[in-house]
């Protein structure tokens, strides 16, 4: 009798959790991308080649320093506000791409408010994901981040999201570049059975990060590939609609022993 009422305790537990978390049932071959840094091919490569697929994504912007002025290397916020008029995501990678596991809170906050008030200044929609530059982070960041009461955050860690385990400031991603192509499609395959892809990209072409850099004939291959295998392909911001980040955060304790960069 003792056994199997701890089964039934846990069959009803794992099922709550599951209501509660999920809005809907996660399809197979659910792909999210999203894009880093801000480099200038983002605008003249990448957009043109999403629309033309009809792919979401999320680009994950900030003023890169040094060279963030120089128009040959990242987007002026003229062209961020055109991805926005596009239908992408604008979504927050701090001000001057900082090492977020290392500042206060008031820190923090100045970086965040940087980039919302831009967007604020030009009609876009106030950033509610964020990306971890670097991919440092560090328990407080997330309370952090918490307090400024955003949606998600997108860390590393080559393996697929599952939003029934991690944390929704931890979802895990791959990133791309011009070596690993193998390595890339061969994660596409784990969008199955609950699990969600995440992609992280920086320029196509990456001309000052080049150890970043994904060919755009490769980013090509990348998408004809979703397309013909008819993944959903969407923006970070649109996971809402499958899942309930709130529930998630009061269910699931973030996991800060994983893998978490790439």
């Amino acid at each position: 009798m003792k056994n199997f009422l701890v089964v039934l305790f846990t069959v009803f537990t794992i099922f709550y959790c599951h209501s509660q978390i999920l809005k809907q049932k996660i399809p197979d071959k659910l792909v999210v991308l999203t894009f880093d840094d801000a480099p200038a091919s983002q605008y003249s490569v990448v957009a043109p080649m999403l629309k033309e697929y009809g792919f979401g994504a999320t680009f994950f912007v900030c003023e890169f320093p040094p060279n963030y002025k120089d128009s040959t290397l990242y987007m002026n916020w003229r062209q961020i506000k055109a991805l926005d008029n596009m239908g992408f995501e604008v979504a927050n990678h701090t001000r001057t791409h900082a090492n977020v596991s290392k500042l206060t809170q008031t820190e923090f906050n100045a970086e965040l408010e940087y980039i919302e008030n831009k967007c604020d200044s030009l009609g876009i929609a106030k950033p509610q994901n964020f990306a971890y530059p670097g991919y440092g982070l560090n328990a407080l960041t997330l309370e952090f981040l918490q307090k400024k009461e955003y949606t998600f955050a997108r860390a590393g860690g080559s393996r697929a999201y599952d939003p029934l385990v991690d944390h929704p400031y931890l979802i895990p991603s791959w990133a791309t570049d011009a070596e690993n192509k193998k390595e890339i499609m061969t994660s596409l395959d784990q969008a199955k059975n609950g699990k969600i892809v995440v992609l992280t990209l920086h320029g196509v072409p990456d001309i000052e990060h080049p150890w970043v850099n994904t060919p755009p004939a490769l980013f090509r291959e990348y998408l004809q590939y979703l397309s013909d295998h008819n993944y959903k392909v969407i923006s970070l911001r649109q996971l809402q609609a499958y899942i309930d980040a709130d529930e998630a955060k009061g269910i699931i304790s973030p996991d800060l022993k994983k893998k978490l960069s790439n």
